[in-house]
């Protein structure tokens, strides 16, 4: 049978992002094979956010928002908060995709109203203090080699970057105040990477540098669940550009500060229970997370990473994202092996994410899981039912790979059912958003031929 191959190739690849150099925070992501069809229907793109409000105690935030802007990914402190004084132009350089523009003028929109940062299209002809330079994947990891897109200050392109990485003149600790910045993303990947690309990225390079594995509800985390700026991740940068800070404040000074700005900007956080001690994950953790979502080792060395995710985890106490994210990532790691052990993984990560704020986008990542292994199965009533559940959640969120995921197990869950009508409508909804999330017709394809084979699964079983 071929169940468990199609189970392991169906798990989407969270882009992980990894601190290639000590400037640039990246991401990344996995191709799929190819398969031959009828022409695909038009791509579909999300027009209106629905933002979920924040439902965390302001305490729990200003301690969140210092290890966010007073730290970078790789460990190394910066010395003082550094933004951009004024007006933030962006401009668009390079071999500019054709869904940049739009994806670019919405998250610009949502940051001028939700978090009151003036950052609009740079003038024609100037300057901008920010650009966005398209290079083609190849180039890209020829002089990044593990980056899918990144930011970089004191430059304005990626030439500029080549040029300048050697001299220390892109490091983020020797900034003072933030005059320019480039961010380099892939030309040649989906609408979905390069959009995700834009969030992360334009709000690094105006705001915070780290991520933290603790977060459940913000882009500013290397598990890459959310896919878009949040309502956290707004009020972080509202708090970044707040006038009671400035660049070149240190951390002591913005720490006395927050108490008032939280208590302002965020009043139905004040008084609210908080979770205590939240510490900066161990490297040894994040070393292997690294390993247990890398494409690139054995499916063994994969699971002995998650094993160690999840013993780490356990030996910190941690009750937060992070030990969700452990049990996630073990049960990725068995599904090629030992669906029961991989069940009982993910179900584990589930009940915790349940419990916290912005858990749901990734319980809807669980639901997806746990509906394949049932249209496999032959459980197709089971199937529908968790897709019900999950593909509201995931439309909130805008993750379109997620949702043309979730449409297609929906679509031949009906098949099996002999529901060919609704089986059709899910089908004609899925292949839009999977022009948008995985972009070329061949990964398309390859996405349908896998659930396809699932379902097959499911019917001779």
């Amino acid at each position: 049978m071929r169940i468990l191959p199609a189970l392991a190739a169906l798990t989407l690849v969270l882009s992980g992002c990894v601190q290639s150099t000590p400037d640039a925070p990246v991401t990344m992501n996995t191709a799929a094979p190819v398969m031959r069809g009828a022409a695909l229907a038009p791509m579909q793109s999300f027009k209106n956010h629905a933002t979920q409000p924040v439902a965390r105690g302001n305490a729990d935030i200003a301690r969140d928002f210092l290890d966010l802007g007073f730290r970078l990914e790789s460990g190394r402190s910066l010395p003082v908060l550094t933004r951009f004084e004024g007006p933030i132009t962006v401009a668009l350089a390079g071999q500019v995709p054709p869904s940049a523009h739009a994806d670019l003028s919405r998250v610009m929109a949502r940051i001028r109203a939700e978090a009151g940062i003036d950052i609009r299209p740079a003038p024609g002809g100037m300057a901008a203090s920010i650009t966005i330079d398209f290079q083609p994947r190849a180039a890209m990891r020829r002089a990044v080699p593990s980056a899918a897109c990144f930011v970089v200050p004191r430059v304005g392109s990626f030439a500029e970057y080549r040029a300048a990485r050697a001299s220390g003149a892109t490091d983020w600790a020797s900034l003072t105040r933030r005059d320019r910045a480039a961010i380099i993303v892939p030309s040649d990947t989906s609408p979905q990477e390069v959009r995700d690309c834009l969030h992360e990225e334009l709000a690094q390079a105006i705001g915070p540098l780290n991520d933290l594995y603790r977060l459940p509800d913000s882009v500013f985390n290397d598990d890459n669940f959310h896919t878009v700026l949040t309502a956290f991740d707004m009020l972080v940068l509202r708090i970044h550009y707040d006038p009671a800070l400035a660049s070149g404040m240190t951390e002591a000074e913005v720490a006395a500060r927050l108490p008032e700005i939280l208590a302002r900007l965020n009043p139905a956080g004040e008084g609210r229970g908080g979770r205590g001690t939240a510490t900066i994950a161990p490297r040894a953790w994040v070393e292997a997370v690294d390993t247990a979502l890398s494409p690139r080792v054995s499916d063994a060395a994969r699971r002995r990473a998650a094993d160690r995710m999840l013993s780490i985890a356990r030996a910190q106490g941690w009750q937060d994202n992070r030990l969700a994210f452990s049990w996630f990532a073990l049960g990725r790691a068995q599904v090629g092996k030992d669906m029961g052990a991989a069940t009982r993984a993910f179900r584990a990560a589930q009940d915790i994410w349940q419990r916290l704020p912005g858990g749901e986008v990734r319980v809807a990542h669980i639901d997806m899981q746990l509906a394949a292994f049932a249209l496999a199965d032959g459980r197709f009533a089971e199937a529908l039912a968790l897709t019900d559940r999950a593909i509201p959640v995931v439309r909130r969120a805008e993750n379109a790979a997620l949702l043309a995921t979730l449409l297609m197990i929906r679509s031949e869950a009906n098949t099996a059912l002999g529901r060919p009508a609704e089986a059709e409508a899910a089908r004609l909804d899925s292949l839009g958003w999977a022009r948008y999330g995985f972009g070329t017709e061949a990964e398309v394809r390859a996405r349908l031929t896998d659930i396809s084979g699932l379902a097959a699964s499911g019917r001779d079983g």
